[in-house]
C-alpha cells in the first residue's frame, strides 16, 4: 500500500482538532496549577492566577486549534510535494 497523496484540508481539520484538544489540556493545568501557586502567594494573588487560569482554559484551545490546523496543512502540501518526487510512503500491512 503506497499513499501517493494527502487531502490537504482533511489533514488540517485533523491537526486542528488534536491541537485545540492538547490546548484544552494544558488550559486546564494552567487553571489548576495557576491557582494553587497563586494561592501559595497569599493576598489577591489565587484570584488573579485563577482568572487567567480560566482565560487560558478558552484562550489555548482556540489558538492551539488555529496554529494546528495552519501546521498540518502545511506538513500536507509539502508531503504532497515530496511524494511527487519519491513516488509517496509505502506502508506494509499483514
Amino acid at each position: 500500500m503506497v499513499i501517493r497523496k494527502i487531502d490537504v484540508l482533511s489533514a488540517g481539520k485533523i491537526g486542528g482538532i488534536i491541537a485545540a484538544a492538547l490546548g484544552l489540556l494544558m488550559g486546564l493545568f494552567m487553571l489548576v496549577f495557576g491557582g494553587l501557586i497563586g494561592s501559595l502567594a497569599g493576598g489577591d494573588g489565587g484570584i488573579f492566577a485563577l482568572g487567567g487560569g480560566f482565560a487560558a482554559v478558552i484562550i489555548l484551545p482556540i489558538m492551539y486549534g488555529v496554529f494546528g490546523f495552519i501546521g498540518a496543512l502545511i506538513q500536507a502540501l509539502i508531503y504532497n510535494l515530496a511524494a511527487g518526487f519519491v513516488g509517496g510512503l509505502r506502508i506494509e500491512t499483514e
